[in-house]
Protein backbone atom coordinates (compact mmCIF):
# COMPACT_ATOMS: atom_id res chain seq x y z
CA UNK A 1 0.00 0.00 0.00
CA UNK A 2 1.13 3.47 -0.91
CA UNK A 3 1.38 6.34 1.75
CA UNK A 4 -1.41 8.38 2.11
CA UNK A 5 0.29 11.30 1.50
CA UNK A 6 1.13 10.61 -2.21
CA UNK A 7 -3.07 9.74 -2.76
CA UNK A 8 -3.44 10.12 -6.55
CA UNK A 9 -6.88 11.16 -5.83
CA UNK A 10 -5.59 13.46 -3.37
CA UNK A 11 -3.08 15.12 -5.37
CA UNK A 12 -5.54 15.61 -8.80
CA UNK A 13 -8.11 17.39 -6.27
CA UNK A 14 -5.79 19.89 -5.19
CA UNK A 15 -4.61 20.13 -8.81
CA UNK A 16 -7.96 20.87 -9.79
CA UNK A 17 -9.54 22.57 -7.22
CA UNK A 18 -6.56 25.19 -5.79
CA UNK A 19 -6.07 28.19 -7.73
CA UNK A 20 -4.05 30.40 -5.39
CA UNK A 21 -0.90 29.17 -4.31
CA UNK A 22 1.20 29.97 -1.52
CA UNK A 23 4.71 29.20 -2.10
CA UNK A 24 6.62 29.35 0.70
CA UNK A 25 9.99 29.78 0.51
CA UNK A 26 9.65 31.24 -3.08
CA UNK A 27 12.78 34.08 -3.84
CA UNK A 28 14.00 35.64 -7.08
CA UNK A 29 17.23 33.45 -6.84
CA UNK A 30 16.24 31.48 -10.51
CA UNK A 31 18.31 28.47 -9.63
CA UNK A 32 16.30 27.44 -6.85
CA UNK A 33 13.53 24.88 -7.90
CA UNK A 34 10.80 26.69 -6.28
CA UNK A 35 11.24 29.86 -8.86
CA UNK A 36 10.89 27.45 -11.70
CA UNK A 37 7.48 25.51 -9.53
CA UNK A 38 6.08 28.99 -9.24
CA UNK A 39 6.85 29.68 -12.91
CA UNK A 40 5.08 26.34 -13.78
CA UNK A 41 2.17 26.87 -11.41
CA UNK A 42 1.70 30.09 -13.83
CA UNK A 43 1.84 28.43 -17.02
CA UNK A 44 -1.12 26.02 -15.52
CA UNK A 45 -3.19 29.23 -14.72
CA UNK A 46 -2.43 29.31 -11.44
CA UNK A 47 -1.63 32.16 -8.82
CA UNK A 48 1.35 32.57 -7.35
CA UNK A 49 2.08 34.25 -3.96
CA UNK A 50 5.78 34.73 -3.05
CA UNK A 51 5.85 33.97 0.47
CA UNK A 52 10.33 34.50 1.72
CA UNK A 53 11.32 37.06 4.82
CA UNK A 54 12.30 39.15 2.30
CA UNK A 55 8.69 39.58 0.99
CA UNK A 56 10.80 39.57 -2.53
CA UNK A 57 7.67 40.14 -5.92
CA UNK A 58 8.37 36.95 -7.65
CA UNK A 59 7.27 36.69 -11.03
CA UNK A 60 5.15 39.56 -11.10
CA UNK A 61 3.57 38.86 -7.89
CA UNK A 62 3.73 40.33 -4.75
CA UNK A 63 5.14 38.65 -1.75
CA UNK A 64 5.19 38.66 1.67
CA UNK A 65 7.01 37.40 4.56
CA UNK A 66 4.71 35.03 6.59
CA UNK A 67 1.52 33.26 5.01
CA UNK A 68 -0.09 35.07 7.88
CA UNK A 69 0.55 38.75 5.99
CA UNK A 70 -1.19 37.48 2.78
CA UNK A 71 -4.24 39.94 3.07
CA UNK A 72 -6.79 37.30 0.43
CA UNK A 73 -7.25 33.39 0.64
CA UNK A 74 -5.10 31.27 0.19
CA UNK A 75 -5.98 27.69 -1.75
CA UNK A 76 -2.71 25.69 -1.14
CA UNK A 77 0.39 26.25 0.38
CA UNK A 78 3.49 24.91 -1.45
CA UNK A 79 6.37 24.37 1.47
CA UNK A 80 10.06 24.63 0.10
CA UNK A 81 11.69 24.49 3.31
CA UNK A 82 13.24 21.59 4.64
CA UNK A 83 11.31 18.96 6.52
CA UNK A 84 12.50 20.13 10.38
CA UNK A 85 11.12 23.22 9.59
CA UNK A 86 8.17 22.15 7.60
CA UNK A 87 5.68 21.34 9.90
CA UNK A 88 5.51 24.62 11.49
CA UNK A 89 4.58 25.69 8.07
CA UNK A 90 1.15 23.09 8.10
CA UNK A 91 -0.02 24.76 10.88
CA UNK A 92 0.10 27.74 9.70
CA UNK A 93 -1.55 26.79 6.63
CA UNK A 94 -4.16 25.97 8.89
CA UNK A 95 -4.41 28.52 10.87
CA UNK A 96 -4.68 30.70 8.04
CA UNK A 97 -7.72 28.51 6.61
CA UNK A 98 -5.85 27.34 3.52
CA UNK A 99 -7.45 24.05 2.02
CA UNK A 100 -4.36 22.07 1.67
CA UNK A 101 -0.59 21.60 1.62
CA UNK A 102 2.12 20.84 -0.57
CA UNK A 103 5.42 19.23 1.11
CA UNK A 104 7.71 19.57 -2.26
CA UNK A 105 9.71 16.32 -2.90
CA UNK A 106 12.08 14.99 -0.21
CA UNK A 107 10.09 17.19 2.39
CA UNK A 108 8.22 14.85 4.96
CA UNK A 109 6.74 15.06 8.23
CA UNK A 110 4.08 12.36 9.50
CA UNK A 111 3.10 14.05 12.76
CA UNK A 112 2.95 17.82 10.41
CA UNK A 113 0.64 15.28 7.94
CA UNK A 114 -1.83 13.86 10.64
CA UNK A 115 -2.45 17.45 12.31
CA UNK A 116 -3.26 18.80 8.93
CA UNK A 117 -5.35 16.42 8.18
CA UNK A 118 -6.87 16.10 11.21
CA UNK A 119 -7.88 19.86 10.94
CA UNK A 120 -9.60 19.13 7.71
CA UNK A 121 -7.03 20.27 4.88
CA UNK A 122 -5.79 17.84 2.15
CA UNK A 123 -2.37 17.23 2.41
CA UNK A 124 0.46 15.67 -0.11
CA UNK A 125 4.36 15.43 0.88
CA UNK A 126 6.74 14.11 -1.36
CA UNK A 127 5.70 15.29 -4.41
CA UNK A 128 5.96 18.35 -7.01
CA UNK A 129 2.91 20.50 -8.39
CA UNK A 130 5.41 20.73 -11.53
CA UNK A 131 5.32 17.14 -12.17
CA UNK A 132 1.96 16.36 -11.43
CA UNK A 133 -0.27 18.82 -13.09
CA UNK A 134 1.70 18.35 -16.66
CA UNK A 135 1.15 14.62 -15.70
CA UNK A 136 -2.99 15.37 -14.70
CA UNK A 137 -3.34 17.08 -18.10
CA UNK A 138 -2.06 14.81 -20.18
CA UNK A 139 -4.21 11.62 -18.65
CA UNK A 140 -6.87 13.90 -19.17
CA UNK A 141 -6.17 14.77 -22.36
CA UNK A 142 -5.56 18.31 -21.73
CA UNK A 143 -2.54 20.76 -23.21
CA UNK A 144 -1.30 23.61 -22.47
Amino acid sequence: MSDPWTDPQVIDRILAECDTWAVVGLSTNPTRAAFRVAQTLQRYGKRIVPIHPKAETVHGEQGYARLADVPFPIDCVDVFVRSELAGPVADEAVQIGAKAVWFQLDVLDVDAYRRTTAAGLSMVMDRCPAIELPRRHTAHGETT
